[in-house]
């Protein structure tokens, strides 16, 4: 009898994590394997192969594979966008040039600041007349002479790849549905976009630049997820399901997702958010930063009550996506990133990374440049290989390169490498800032939960930067994106913009709309494979005071609506976000905007076992007092500050450590994908979960 085994699998720029779990057992596995930039779909069957063989299972067992994939995030920060065209209405063809009133610094950079090219060059926007006004009716017919010329004219230039947004589309697609009927008649070729099926939200600009990252992401993405979905029939000779992960915390299937690729640009980072929302709070925590680090960057984001915070008004390195998203921030410290001086002769840490090929010095794969990891390497705080052995690091190679790096700075090879961590460490304590302190939260109010293969080699100095009273480790945290994976829905997003004061609303004409975008998510649902009596629907609203320029978003409850309730809501969101609300001013008057529902088809998650205390709970110390840990398993010569030197540090193996373990720094937790370096003056303990809580001493374990 064949198994039920689901494969979540996150690929990141250095590894390929994978997990798997036996649905029948409730057996979890996990592993890792190299990432194949050159061609991902090679290490994430390699990845599968792995897994299997771990499992004793086959191709048949497979129930499922769930994705993270970075391929539309990679291609928009490293601004790879083929030539794409743009059609709009007439008149408006310098939408794109126009954009907003947003200088990078403020207005004082107005001088200096040279706005940045745009996504679409403008003698690659073209207009077509034809007008709807604000409530869908038509002001203007459509040139269907005008847009059959514009549509030949594309296709002759070679253009292949379209974006199209008209005014007002959001209320009526009637005239983008025209265009794209327009196109497949005159270029059958063409890979198109509608606006009114991207983002069906008011905001031209937003919607339009929405629109185009969709349109550019598809052409690569569809190849890429179409190529893996055709090898996974290696494995078996049915159709395997194959999901892939979106930026607002739920999955799609393959075949739905190449129809919204730009629901993927956060696809990774997504998924480990979601996977330390879980494990938390199983754990009894409910104010958690997530920090994941990888080879190439760390992403960090929030979490409150289980659940990861979204937002709309996102971005992916120059190209704002106005979708629904975990409000992740990301900067380039990752394992790989590249230690450099600037031309002042100061040291500089990332964001250029050395990826996964060639990789760091001690990679020995023909990397030139000092990394983080190489600096890890030499102050002996992760082992002379990765993955339990499978990965040798060349240590001599590592050093060599960092005391290059400290001659030309004048510091011995130790003050170097402790540099270069240090500078890292800061990167991300302003990232954590950035989804704290930014938003109105107080950063020392937050556990902070690591993971990530790079992800727990600084938290105790994240700890001291922060005031971070309290930091966990997952078990197998290397792997915890892959896990997210296996815990995450299929959900889908559908917006309406309806613009309309609070006094005014009408229930009726807005209960209508919620039914609407209900019924187009449970048709969605439907194609995923759930029953009726699984859809859950999710409404909300985004509302603002009368005259403000941006939304806050609150929940609508089930059932008839009440607008007074979810004006209250609003009032308080705001007042959380901002530090005041006009609950008491009659004189400022709330407005709606836009309605939302989300649809959400449940799946079975992985259950985190829980574990009883042992007796014999090894206790590490190394302040001279009794201990029952009598034996380590190694020690090595680790530097945790450069003044102090080397210092002979235990090396313990996770796997060794019971719930109920206690341990005082400094002392190595290494396991298969990550290290944890525990610095003097730093006690752990292992709770009923495995997870690794790490404090300050003095404390109560």
């Amino acid at each position: 009898m064949a198994r039920r085994i689901r494969i979540g699998i996150d690929t990141g720029g250095t590894f390929t994590d994978v997990v798997a779990f036996d649905e029948d057992t409730g057996e979890l596995v996990t592993t890792k394997t190299p990432s194949t930039p050159g061609n991902p779909a090679d290490g994430f069957l390699a990845g599968i192969d792995k897994v299997l063989a771990l499992l004793g299972a086959s191709g048949a067992d497979i129930d499922a594979v769930s994705h993270g994939t970075t391929v539309a995030t990679n291609q928009l920060l490293e601004g790879k966008v083929d030539r794409l065209g743009f059609i709009t209405n007439t008149g408006y063809e310098a939408m794109l040039e126009i954009a907003r009133q947003s200088v990078p610094d403020g207005y004082g950079n107005s001088y200096f600041w040279v706005k940045p090219d745009r996504i679409v060059p403008r003698h690659l926007v073209k207009g077509v007349e034809g007008r709807l006004d604000v409530n869908g009716q038509e002001v203007r017919p459509f040139d269907e002479d005008g847009a059959r010329s514009v549509a030949r004219w594309f296709r002759d230039q070679g253009v292949d790849t379209l974006g199209v947004c008209f005014l007002h589309a959001y209320a009526d697609p009637v005239h983008e549905e025209r265009m794209r009927a327009v196109l497949l008649d005159e270029h059958p070729n063409a890979v198109v976009s509608l606006s009114s099926e991207v983002l069906r939200e008011y905001r031209e600009y937003e919607r339009a630049m929405t629109t185009l990252v969709d349109a550019a992401v598809k052409p690569r993405l569809s190849a890429y997820v179409n190529n893996i979905k055709a090898r996974l029939t290696s494995y078996d000779h049915r159709a395997i399901p194959f999901y892939v992960m979106k930026s607002n915390g739920g999955v799609l299937s393959a075949d739905e997702v190449v129809h919204q690729p730009i629901t993927t640009v956060l696809s990774g980072p997504a998924a480990g958010a979601l996977g330390a929302a879980l494990i938390a709070k199983v754990a009894g925590f409910d104010r958690v930063l997530t920090s994941d680090g990888g080879g190439t960057s760390t992403d960090v984001s929030v979490v409150i009550d289980g659940e990861p915070t979204l937002t709309t008004e996102g971005s992916v390195g120059a190209f704002p996506s106005k979708i629904p998203m975990i409000d992740v921030v990301t900067v380039g410290a990752g394992g790989g990133s590249i230690a450099w001086l600037s031309p002042e002769g100061t040291l500089k840490v990332g964001p250029q990374s050395a990826g996964a090929d060639p990789g760091p010095l001690c990679y020995a794969k023909g990397g030139t440049e000092v990394t983080i990891t190489d600096a890890h390497v030499v102050l002996g705080r992760i082992p002379p290989h990765l993955l339990g052995g499978e990965i040798p690091l060349d240590v001599p190679a590592a050093r060599v390169g960092v005391e290059r790096l400290a001659q030309e700075l004048g510091l011995s090879p130790e003050a170097c490498a402790t540099g270069i961590l240090e500078i890292s460490a800061w990167n991300q304590a302003n990232a954590l800032r950035q989804v704290t302190v930014k938003r109105g939260l107080d950063v020392r109010d937050f556990m902070l939960t690591t993971f990530g293969g790079s992800g727990s080699l600084l938290l105790c100095r994240l700890m001291d930067v922060l005031g971070i009273p309290t930091v966990l480790v997952p078990p197998n945290p290397g792997n915890v994106s892959a896990f997210g994976l296996l815990t995450v829905d299929v959900k889908n997003d559908y917006v309406q913009t309806h613009v309309a004061l609070a006094d005014a609303l009408d229930p009726v004409t807005v209960a209508a709309a919620y039914d609407e975008l209900s019924s187009r998510a449970a048709g969605a649902l439907a194609k995923e494979g759930f029953a009726p009596e699984q859809h859950q629907f999710v409404r909300t609203a985004d509302l603002r005071y009368f005259g403000q320029a941006f939304e806050v978003r609150v929940p609508v409850p089930d059932g008839a609506l009440d607008p007074a309730r979810v004006a209250d809501a609003f009032h308080a969101e705001h007042r959380a976000l901002y530090g005041y609300d006009f609950s008491g001013d009659p004189t400022q008057q709330v407005e709606w905007v836009n309605l939302r529902v989300s649809g959400i088809g449940p799946i079975q998650r992985p259950e985190i076992r829980r574990h009883s205390p042992s007796s014999d709970a090894k206790v590490l110390s190394n302040d001279g007092s009794e201990s029952t840990f009598t034996t380590f398993d190694a020690t090595r010569p680790v530097c945790f500050e450069a003044d102090d030197g080397y210092v002979d540090t235990p090396v313990v193996q996770r796997s060794d450590l019971a719930a109920g373990a206690h341990l005082v720094g400094p002392v190595i937790i290494q396991e298969f994908g990550s290290t944890v370096p525990v610095h003097p003056g730093f006690a752990v303990r292992v709770d009923e979960y495995l997870n690794l809580i790490v404090t300050r001493e003095p404390s109560d374990v």
